[in-house]
């Protein structure tokens, strides 16, 4: 029998704790901890995502992860926030990524070349464009979910909308058991602290399917070994093309429409920055412009981690 993680309800105003024993929100330890692996590893790559669109120093690290009721989990926002709402795992539940609203649009502002201050933006409820800009961020951040959750569930994420307030969500019913995890970013001079949140049921029986005892025989052990060796070597001999680009310039469609031979884009990436080594759109390292011979190249100066 494993250890268990106890999890109490939010506490009353008078510093109460209520335990509901019909209810009781515990989470074994060794599946504590397989979350907290898989969630530091996502914190890592949400770090270097933001790094690469955001053009600043970043850090994102896991504080706590938690077992609690869906009510308890979104009386605990602000009344005003951002919640990037999608769909997750086989069944297409609900997950919630939250995280200040202030922070949101100093992320805008920078990925359209401004200069990201605190408060330098009004906080208000975001645009359409605004949305979409961020929805496009968001969507490569929690695509890298399915690489820090690979070999546990498949999270295969889906961006359905963003929303402000969680009192009108009616994601699921208040007394679904959840997961949440609380993360701490640091993103040039803004820090803030997020969520991620996602019903409980599934995830713990992926959990305890994959801390079952191994009941293959020693042929069958061999046989998919052999099977992996064989696809290693497949993948590390099959092509790939690697891009090295700048930094996207966003124009107006009006602007695209009418662009003519002799027209000047000016671009917005500083000479000193490196730019983005890519593959299948995705960043894995940042290089700087060299030569070798009578052809450009890139000399590479920094490898994304775990990329």
């Amino acid at each position: 029998m494993g250890t268990y993680v106890t999890v109490p309800h939010s506490p009353h105003a008078d510093g109460t704790v209520v335990y509901d024993f019909r209810r009781p929100m515990t989470l074994a330890r060794e599946h504590a901890r397989t979350l907290e692996v898989a969630l530091g590893t996502f914190a890592r790559q949400w770090s270097n995502q933001l790094m690469a669109r955001l053009r600043v120093p970043t850090q994102v690290s896991l504080d706590t992860v938690s077992l609690s009721t869906y009510d308890d989990y979104v009386s605990g926002l602000p009344s005003l926030t951002t919640l990037v709402v999608c769909a997750v795992g086989p069944n297409r539940r609900p997950a919630i990524m939250q995280f200040p609203l202030e922070t949101a649009l100093t992320w805008v502002d920078q990925m359209l070349g401004g200069p990201g201050k605190p408060g330098a933006v009004p906080t208000r409820e975001l645009t359409e464009i605004e949305q979409a800009l961020l929805g496009d961020l968001m969507l490569r951040v929690l695509g890298d979910l399915n690489y820090a959750f690979e070999g546990i569930i498949p999270i295969d994420v889906q961006l359905r909308h963003i929303q402000h307030s969680p009192q009108v969500l009616q994601l699921m019913t208040a007394t679904t058991t959840v997961i949440s995890a609380r993360f701490d970013i640091s993103a040039g001079e803004q820090h803030a602290t997020a969520s991620l949140m996602a019903p409980a049921e599934g995830i713990i029986a992926a959990l305890r399917e994959s801390n079952a005892p191994d009941q293959r025989s020693a042929a069958q052990e061999v046989a998919e070994q052999q099977q992996r060796e064989l696809l290693d070597r497949a993948v590390q001999n099959a092509p790939v093309e690697v891009a090295v680009r700048l930094a996207a310039v966003p124009v107006h469609p009006r602007e695209v429409v009418h662009l003519a031979v002799g027209d000047l884009l000016p671009l917005h990436h500083p000479r000193t920055q490196p730019m983005d080594v890519v593959v299948g759109d995705r960043v894995l390292a940042q290089a700087v412009a060299g030569t070798n011979g009578s052809r450009l190249a890139g000399l590479v100066v920094n490898v994304k981690e775990n990329s």
